[in-house]
C-alpha cells in the first residue's frame, strides 16, 4: 500500500496472450480479495528496421495502433462491470523493465507464461522470469488453463 487511505495495488501485465488474459482475470480476483485495485499494464516498443534506404518504423507497433488492441484486447477479456477498480495503463518500453517499474508500491505483480522452452528462454529472455528476479513486490506467474 502507498498511503494510510489507499487501496492495495495489484499490476498485472497484459501482452495479448492468453496467459495474460488468464493472469488479468487471476488479479482481478485476489484484488477483490484484498480490497484493491488493478492496474492492468502493457508495453509497446517502437522497432525500427533498416533497409536498403533508410530507416523504417514497423507500422504494426506505432503507439495509437498499440493503445487500439491493448483497449480492445482489455475490453474482450474484462465485460461489462468488473468487482474492482481497473486501470488502464500502455507504457513505452521493455516488457520487464515496464512491469518492474509500475510494481513499486504494489502490493503484487501478476503475470503470464507463455510457456516458453529452457532453449527460448535463455536466447530471448523472460519477462516473467525478470520479474520474478527484479520486482520489487512478490511475483505470481499464472499458466494459460
Amino acid at each position: 500500500m502507498t498511503g494510510n487511505d489507499a487501496a492495495p495495488r495489484v499490476v498485472v501485465g497484459v501482452d495479448g496472450s492468453p496467459s495474460s488474459y488468464a493472469a488479468l482475470r487471476w488479479a482481478i480476483r485476489q484484488a477483490q480479495l484484498i480490497g484493491g485495485t488493478v492496474d492492468a499494464v502493457g508495453a509497446w516498443e517502437t522497432l525500427v528496421a533498416y533497409g536498403w534506404s533508410a530507416p523504417m518504423i514497423a507500422p504494426d507497433l506505432d503507439e495509437g495502433v498499440a493503445r487500439r488492441k491493448f483497449d480492445q484486447e482489455l475490453g474482450e477479456v474484462l465485460g461489462a462491470g468488473q468487482p474492482v477498480e481497473v486501470q488502464r495503463r500502455l507504457v513505452p518500453g521493455n516488457p520487464a523493465d515496464v512491469l518492474i517499474d509500475a510494481a513499486r508500491g504494489a502490493e503484487l505483480l501478476v503475470v503470464g507464461s507463455r510457456g516458453h522452452g529452457t532453449f527460448a528462454r535463455a536466447l530471448l529472455g523472460s519477462v516473467s522470469e525478470r520479474c520474478a528476479m527484479h520486482a520489487p513486490c512478490p511475483v505470481v506467474i499464472v499458466r494459460e488453463g
